[in-house]
């Protein structure tokens, strides 16, 4: 959590390019936690083998 909040702290100091980095970093987190969220959810479906 330091790590988001450091983050956030820094890209308010930041040029433009830093901004939407840093905004490129978020969005790629959220979409590795939705594909995990889904992956797991479709194992369950399936059940054990």
């Amino acid at each position: 959590m330091e790590t988001v909040i450091e983050l956030l702290t820094n890209m308010s100091h930041s040029t433009t390019e830093g901004m939407f980095g840093v905004g490129a970093i978020f969005i790629y987190f959220i979409v590795i936690v939705a594909v995990s969220i889904y992956r797991i959810k479709e194992g369950q479906k399936e059940g054990h083998h």
